[in-house]
C-alpha cells in the first residue's frame, strides 16, 4: 500500500491521494521544495496492456499535471478520470505554490521559467522510481498543464525533445492578452525595474471574477483553499512577469514540439473590468482566439478542441461542458498516445 512507503504521505485531497515533498535545495528566501501528488488506478495497469493504447513496449502510460498561476492541484475529478483509464496520475505543486509554499517566500516567484526544469526533473525522477517499484515497468509520460503551467510545459517540451509521449494544454497562457505589440511595450517598460528590483510588486487591477466562477463559496462548485488559490491572485512581481513575457516571445517565434499536442480552450472569452454573467460560461482570464493562434506555432501536430460554455480551466466548467471535455480528451488519447 502507498501509505506504507516512508516518504509518501496522505494528501489533503483525501482517500486515495498521497503526496511527496521534493527537495530542490535553497535560494535567497530559504529552502525550496516542490510537491508531487498522486492518485492510482483501482486496478494496477499491466505493462503492455493499457486501456488507452495497448502498447507492447513494456512501459506504462502516466500523466503529470502542472497547475497555473496563483494556483495548486485540487482537481480530484481529473485524477480519477485518468485512473479510470488505467493511467497512474501525478500532479506537481511547483515551488512556492500551494503545498510547496513556505513562510517568507514570494508566492509563485521565479525570475526565469527555466527554473521549473528542476521541479519537473525531480518529479519525473520520483515518478520513475514509484512506477518501477509498483509495476516493475518503465513509463511513457504525458504532461497535462493549465494556463501558465501550459506555457512552462510547452517551453520545457521544446527544450527537451524525446522526453514526452504527448502534451495536453488546458487553456495555456501563450501570449499576453492584447497583442505581441503590447507585449513588446510592456517588456520594455519593465526591463529597468526587473533588472534592479525583480521582486517589486506591480500595481495591477485585480477583479477576482475567475475565482467567483469556480469557488463553491461564490458562484462556482469547487472547494478551493483561498490561501493556495486566493480570490485576487498572488502579487505580480516585475521579475516574474518579465520571465513570462520572455516565454511568450519564444512561443511567438515558433516551437518545435515533436509529439502530439492537444489544446483545450473555451469557445469564447469575456475579459472585462466589471462582472458579467457570461464569465460563468466563458474564459474570463485569457483571449482564447489569440491562444489558439499561438497554439498552432507549438509544433507540427497540434489538435485544438474548443468548447461552448467552458471556463478558463475547461475542466472546472459546468458538468455538461466538462463531460464533453473529458470525452474529447479520451478520444484524442486513444488516437495519439501511441508508441
Amino acid at each position: 500500500m502507498r501509505h506504507e512507503h516512508p516518504t509518501w504521505k496522505p494528501d489533503v485531497l483525501g482517500e486515495g491521494f498521497h503526496s511527496l515533498t521534493l527537495d530542490l535545495g535553497a535560494d535567497d528566501e530559504g529552502p525550496v521544495v516542490a510537491t508531487l501528488v498522486t492518485y492510482l488506478p483501482p486496478v494496477p495497469p499491466v505493462p503492455g496492456d493499457s486501456k488507452i493504447d495497448g502498447n507492447i513496449d513494456g512501459d506504462i502510460d502516466v500523466v503529470l499535471y502542472l497547475h497555473g498561476w496563483s494556483d495548486y492541484f485540487f482537481q480530484a475529478e481529473l485524477a480519477r478520470f485518468w485512473a479510470a483509464q488505467g493511467v497512474p496520475f501525478y500532479a506537481l505543486d511547483l515551488r512556492k505554490y500551494g503545498r510547496s509554499l513556505r513562510p517568507g517566500q514570494s508566492e509563485g516567484y521565479v525570475s526565469d521559467l527555466a527554473e521549473y526544469d528542476a521541479d519537473i526533473e525531480a518529479a519525473l525522477a520520483a515518478m520513475a522510481v514509484d512506477v518501477r517499484a509498483r509495476y516493475g515497468a518503465g513509463m511513457r509520460t504525458t504532461i497535462m498543464a493549465h494556463s501558465t503551467g501550459g506555457l512552462v510545459a510547452a517551453l520545457w517540451a521544446d527544450r527537451f525533445p524525446g522526453r514526452l509521449q504527448a502534451l495536453i494544454l488546458n487553456s495555456p497562457w501563450l501570449e499576453l492578452s492584447g497583442s505581441s505589440i503590447l507585449r513588446f511595450a510592456t517588456s520594455g517598460l519593465l526591463e529597468p525595474v526587473a533588472r534592479r528590483r525583480p521582486r517589486t510588486r506591480l500595481k495591477i487591477p485585480e477583479f477576482g471574477f475567475y475565482f467567483r466562477s469556480i469557488s463553491s463559496s461564490m458562484d462556482g462548485e469547487w472547494d478551493v483553499n483561498p490561501q493556495w488559490r486566493p480570490p485576487f491572485s498572488f502579487p505580480v512581481r516585475a521579475g516574474w512577469i518579465k520571465a513570462v513575457l520572455a516565454g511568450h516571445a519564444r512561443v511567438a517565434r515558433g516551437l518545435d514540439i515533436r509529439v502530439p499536442v492537444l489544446l483545450l480552450a473555451s469557445a469564447a472569452s469575456t475579459v472585462a473590468a466589471t462582472w458579467n454573467p457570461r464569465m460563468l460560461s466563458t474564459d474570463s482570464v485569457l483571449d482564447v482566439n489569440l491562444m489558439v493562434q499561438r497554439g498552432v506555432l507549438l509544433g507540427p501536430e497540434v489538435t485544438v478542441y474548443r468548447f461552448d460554455g467552458a471556463l478558463h480551466d475547461t475542466l472546472l466548467s459546468a458538468l455538461p461542458v466538462r463531460t464533453r471535455v473529458y470525452t474529447g480528451i479520451q478520444r484524442w488519447a486513444r488516437a495519439f498516445m501511441l508508441p
